[in-house]
């Protein structure tokens, strides 16, 4: 979905619902005259297993004289976030890109982002977003214990998410995540949040525009 050149991110996913979910958030959080475009790599592992080559790639353009930020967006899930960290900041290293983590005579080009523990926990980190795309959901439901830090939800955000939703009588059949993410991600207010991983991914997002 490309805006006016002038700058240009290219934003790394691992799955769909991502896709969707900046697809809704983006045209909102970055200003005008921003190019960007997503890139789907279908999983995680796949993501993982083909970012060498694909910022090997970014570093032959930045060679050329292309002007590019690469955003990186990946689910912590179940692993260590330090060590997923660590290993993505590696992968730019050894493609001879400078990270934001790490700049080179204080340039970047590539920022590595991880969502806490899944995507959902964004979703579940603004609860006037959650009521206003389901209006059945009390507000009062980020006081519970569960949904209080988002990102620190055990057991899976998208598990507690559909657990939420099913409670108050939508997706009975089954969380469409693709769906969720769709309708909720408009609605996104960084300042609203309750999800550090989320307001993180926000912050850097426009430091790529800089």
């Amino acid at each position: 979905m490309p805006r006016a050149e002038s700058r240009s991110i290219d934003f790394i996913v691992e799955e769909p619902s991502a896709e969707v979910a900046l697809e809704g958030l983006l045209p909102g959080l970055l200003p005008d005259g921003v190019s960007w475009r997503i890139i789907n790599m279908q999983c995680k592992s796949k993501l993982l297993a083909l970012l060498p080559q694909r910022l090997a790639g970014y570093s032959n353009m930045l060679k050329a004289g292309m002007d590019k930020r690469v955003v990186i967006l990946i689910d912590r899930d179940d692993e260590d976030c330090k060590k997923l960290k660590k290993q993505l900041e590696k992968i730019a290293k050894d493609a001879g890109l400078a990270t934001k983590k790490h700049p080179l005579k204080g340039r970047w080009q590539v920022v590595t982002r991880i969502a806490c523990e899944e995507l959902e926990a964004w979703f579940l980190g603004d609860p006037e977003a959650i009521c206003q795309a389901y209006p059945k959901i009390p507000a009062g439901y980020i006081t519970g214990q569960k949904y209080r830090a988002p990102d620190e939800i055990k057991g899976g955000t998208w598990e507690a998410a559909e657990h939420l939703l099913q409670k108050h009588g939508y997706f009975k059949g089954g969380l469409g995540k693709i769906s969720f993410a769709q309708t909720v991600s408009p609605l996104l207010d960084e300042s609203r949040s309750h999800s550090p991983s989320f307001k993180a991914f926000c912050v850097a997002a426009r430091a790529a525009c800089t």
